[in-house]
């Protein structure tokens, strides 16, 4: 998408941003500039950095494609882009359980910039960490998903559910799912914190 137009304001919310953009394409070039670091760290989190490269680039073309369809009441467009990423994520089941189950075998978070960033996880990795990522790899990608936006994103459980496009409840009954699940393989961990406050019902 080429860029010839001035970028937005920065005080302009997204939904401003988008409205422009359909009449001057160029300027949806301002969504990606705001969110495509958060949306790359999400991805990359889930299914690894060189993957999450493809994925970022991908979610934003759709973005682009879709953003006659965005609800223009909605002042932060991060909860609709997170919910293509992980609509992306779902064709990437096995690549995102290979991520966890590298980290569960080294405590080496695979997502880390660069070899500073490894060592250093690799010094502070303990087995907590290694026995948490095991648990997720073995998750559903639903409740995974939930999970991940609840405590990576730090979106609302509102903002889950409008990413996803699902009840709050599901929100809700996917993200107890998942933390009983992880409570019950954890029970040596006491220390693991699974319930970030979040502002679950702001």
């Amino acid at each position: 998408m080429p860029r010839t137009a001035p970028a937005a304001p920065p005080h302009t919310g997204d939904d401003d941003v988008i409205r422009r953009s359909l009449a001057e394409p160029e300027t949806f070039g301002t969504i990606f500039d705001r969110h495509a670091d958060d949306i790359h760290a999400y991805l990359a989190r889930r299914v690894g950095r060189s993957l999450a490269e493809d994925l970022t680039a991908e979610t934003f073309l759709v973005a682009f494609r879709s953003r006659d369809r965005y609800d223009q009441s909605r002042p932060d467009a991060r909860p609709w882009l997170y919910g293509i990423a992980a609509n992306l994520v779902r064709g990437q089941q096995r690549a995102e359980v290979r991520q966890y189950r590298a980290l569960a075998r080294t405590g080496v978070d695979p997502a880390q910039d660069g070899p500073a960033d490894r060592v250093s996880a690799r010094v502070t990795a303990a087995a907590h960490v290694r026995a948490l990522a095991a648990v997720l790899a073995g998750l559903s990608v639903r409740e995974r998903e939930v999970l991940t936006l609840v405590s990576q994103t730090q979106l609302s459980y509102p903002e889950v559910a409008r990413a996803l496009e699902i009840p709050i409840g599901t929100v809700r009954s996917r993200l107890h799912s998942a933390r009983q699940r992880i409570r019950r393989a954890l029970r040596d961990h006491p220390e693991l914190d699974l319930d970030p406050t979040n502002g679950a019902d702001a």
